[in-house]
């Protein structure tokens, strides 16, 4: 991608567009300070086990995962905006929650609640995101630029909590919750301001947007989606297991200096993404969408391998393995956004994201099934089972043809 094509289309960028893009760097490098450590909080203060750490992750993740997929389909009948200071409110209401939550059950609750703004956030904001730009490389530019700023956070995030002293402090929730009020103002201070004529199309468009009931029956013709939601959960299953059952495994074998090689994981898989993305992004400009995920799903594999033969106590190994998970996830994140906006029509882009928050199912499950396997079996053993998931994401991936969707069609 040339330099001054890239510098005309951000011209293009409203200021709606940049508030969603660093508001979401600022939410993002808050939550790397701490979320992290949310499974050694849960540990170390509150003597729950992997199994019980990872049920209560998974219950809260699945219940949030699908209120977003019904959510998405609200947000395009209702207004996306509307939406978007719903999960605010709740982020900055629940990070406060946790911070100075005592007991148990206000924790547990906590968590629940925290779970809720990220899937609330994610359908509505990537269809605003199309609805304020016309042009389609715009939006592929924008939907790259906000993974990448959300990298940028994650890398940032835990350099700023070690400077700090905040590795593990329950206390430290408080500052996402402070971001969440911050992204909230400049919602609404830079919310569209539609004139008559544009308030008007904005309604007919809306009344355009079948029921729930309706966008069901459409989602169940669409066979192509179907295939890729399902090899995406599986992709989501696996990198997930960096967010929780890798860092209960390190945590129970009593790796020195956790904190360091827990924050040291984040930055290193942050740091991949932000250096790679936009070169690969060049470097796969004219290859089809398929083939980058296919690229990206066989990268998974050997991360996957890479972790199940490196000792325990062997730090470098484990962000060596990571920086390859890294490379992977540059590669596949971004284009299955993409592809997903390719196959939505414009009338149903937040119905779309938010079914496709559905594959966020992996990473609700991803704790519980971690645990368990922990607690079964060992790490390796977990890791092993992940490369043989990405083994059959990549055939679900082959499996989904090359035409265009159902919805879209109809469209």
């Amino acid at each position: 991608m040339e330099i001054s094509s890239v510098t005309t289309r951000l011209t293009r960028f409203t200021p709606l567009v940049w508030v969603m893009l660093i508001g979401n760097f600022f939410v993002r490098a808050s939550y790397y300070m701490v979320w992290p450590f949310l499974a050694v909080i849960l540990y170390e203060n509150y003597g729950l086990s992997a199994t019980e750490v990872g049920l209560l992750l998974t219950l809260s993740a699945t219940v949030a995962v699908f209120l977003g997929f019904y959510t998405g389909n609200l947000a395009d009948r209702f207004g996306r905006t509307k939406m978007l200071y719903i999960a605010v409110s709740i982020g900055a209401i629940s990070f406060s929650m946790l911070a100075v939550a005592e007991s148990l059950w206000l924790f547990a609750t906590s968590v629940f609640l925290a779970c809720l703004p990220r899937t609330l956030w994610d359908a509505p904001s990537k269809a605003l995101l199309t609805e304020e730009l016309a042009d389609v490389k715009d939006r592929e530019l924008a939907l790259h630029l906000l993974y990448f700023l959300v990298n940028v956070g994650a890398a940032l995030g835990p350099l700023y909590g070690l400077w700090a002293g905040l590795n593990g402090e329950q206390f430290s929730f408080i500052y996402t919750g402070i971001s969440y009020i911050g992204l909230l103002f400049a919602l609404l201070y830079f919310r569209p301001k539609l004139s008559e004529a544009q308030l008007a199309t904005a309604q007919s468009v809306a009344k355009s947007v079948p029921k729930f009931s309706k966008w069901l029956g459409i989602l169940r013709k669409d066979k192509v989606f179907l295939i890729v939601l399902v090899a995406t959960t599986l992709v989501y299953l696996v990198y997930a297991q960096c967010d929780s059952s890798l860092v209960q495994y390190l945590t129970r074998a009593q790796v020195p200096e956790l904190a360091w090689l827990i924050s040291s994981l984040i930055i290193a898989n942050s740091s991949v993404i932000i250096i790679c993305q936009f070169p690969l992004l060049h470097l796969m400009k004219n290859w089809r969408i398929e083939h980058r995920l296919y690229a990206g799903g066989i990268v998974l594999v050997i991360s996957q391998l890479m972790m199940a033969i490196n000792d325990v106590q062997n730090v470098w190994g484990w962000i060596a393995a990571m920086m390859v998970l890294s490379l992977s996830e540059a590669i596949m994140f971004t284009n299955i956004n993409v592809y997903i906006d390719r196959l939505a029509p414009d009338n149903l882009k937040a119905s779309y994201f938010g079914a496709a928050g559905l594959c966020s199912l992996g990473y609700a499950v991803a704790p519980v099934i971690g645990g368990l396997i922990l607690d079964l079996h060992s790490g390796m053993m977990l890791f092993i089972v992940m490369a043989l998931v990405s083994i059959t994401a990549l055939g679900f991936y082959r499996i989904a043809q090359v035409k265009p969707s159902v919805a879209a069609e109809a469209s």
